[in-house]
């Protein structure tokens, strides 16, 4: 497959080489002694770092005495974390999360605001990035979110073609084919669902809605499709890996899905291989990125530390590991690392596992940016309200 970012080779090497060794920017004093950093994941993001992140702590003993890994959902952790800066014991030094905590995070104000009071510990954004993670870090991670990969993600449909047979072409046909199979679709709740807040975000432009940008006053088309969908739509799983269980164990014949989740499940064996995708009329793609995040309350003797493990996870050799088995495909947010720089594992399963079509569908469908953190936070609690209300996992 063709590097997915398509970035000039040029472009890349004056990447790769600001990013050389961490010698191209600076970093603030170190602790006197190592520390224990406890990281959560709320993304799914540590399947594509955690060995990156044990590598940087084995090679420097004298910064990271102790690394501790959780994961919980990400609905969850907002109000947990809330809870620890309100009774001023923070016990949680890095997060990994999505667009959902991290929208969240920015409107309830629980980040640090790294990229503002940090500068000089971090690399320079513009130098970087590749262009469509740029965006996403202006636009989504701001001040506080530092994007770790990418991907162009959704909405995708993911289907069994032995059970669907004509596959829709429209938005107007595929309501029609959910509505003739109740039962036989779903999507998972958007807060905690990568292709369901692509999904989401996605049908205003299909839809050709008034604004795309504004769920509350613009997406009126969206909001009735959305609605009369549901009519056909027995529950709502609360997340993607359910939807996944139940394609591949025949309860679904087709559900949403992004380039990341048409993969990495297949290549794990949840899910046939022999499912394919489509995409419906007029999809542009509303990208993905996972950020990685300083709570407020952190001890300060941790922040260099941590600075520090970020900067590492945004080297070549990091970034090249994101390519993982598919599960955020492509991965990288940074410029230049192709799929020539992944571990070879990861080279054979997309080889195996990747679509001829992928490269086609990045270059061809227009990508336009998800919505704005307190836009995104007020369009997931509509949904909740209005579609999702009654309708979760008995």
């Amino acid at each position: 497959m063709a590097n997915p970012t398509r970035r000039s080779v040029i472009a890349g090497a004056s990447s790769l080489a600001a990013l050389h060794a961490g010698g191209a920017f600076a970093q603030g004093a170190m602790p006197s002694s190592p520390v224990m950093l406890n990281i959560i994941d709320v993304a799914g993001n540590l399947q594509l770092t955690q060995i990156s992140i044990e590598k940087f702590a084995k090679d420097n003993p004298k910064l990271i005495s102790r690394l501790n890994f959780s994961r919980a959902p990400s609905p969850e952790l907002p109000a947990k974390l809330k809870a620890q800066q309100d009774a001023n014991r923070v016990d949680i030094d890095m997060v990994l999360t999505g667009p959902g905590a991290m929208s969240d995070g920015i409107q309830q104000g629980l980040w640090v605001d790294v990229w503002k009071a940090h500068t000089a510990s971090l690399p320079k954004a513009e130098d970087v990035y590749h262009e469509q993670a740029l965006m996403m870090q202006r636009n989504f991670g701001q001040n506080e979110g530092v994007a770790v990969v990418y991907s162009p993600s959704g909405p995708l449909f993911e289907y069994m073609p032995d059970k669907l047979k004509t596959v829709p072409k429209t938005a107007e046909e595929f309501l029609a084919y959910v509505k003739q199979n109740p039962n036989r679709f779903t999507y998972a709740r958007p807060l905690n669902s990568g292709p369901g807040w692509t999904f989401l975000q996605g049908m205003p432009y299909i839809l050709g809605d008034s604004d795309p940008t504004d769920p509350m006053n613009g997406w009126a088309k969206s909001w009735a499709y959305l609605k009369e969908l549901g009519t056909a739509i027995d529950y709502y799983p609360t997340g993607t890996a359910a939807t996944m269980k139940e394609l591949g164990d025949g309860t679904r014949d087709c559900i949403v899905s992004t380039l990341g989740w048409d993969i990495n499940p297949r290549a794990l064996g949840i899910v046939p291989k022999g499912a394919k995708v489509f995409t419906i009329a007029n999809t542009h793609w509303i990208p993905d990125t996972q950020f990685m995040c300083i709570p407020k309350g952190v001890a300060a003797a941790k922040i260099p530390v941590i600075l520090a493990l970020m900067s590492h996870l945004l080297k070549p050799e990091s970034q090249a590991a994101t390519y993982d088995k598919g599960y955020f495909y492509p991965g990288p947010a940074i410029k230049g690392v192709t799929l020539a720089m992944a571990p070879q594992e990861s080279q054979d399963v997309l080889k195996e596992f990747g679509r001829p079509e992928y490269d086609g569908l990045i270059a061809s469908l227009p990508t336009r940016p998800p919505l704005t953190p307190e836009r995104l936070v007020a369009a997931f609690r509509r949904w909740d309200q209005e579609i999702g209300a009654g309708r979760a996992p008995k």
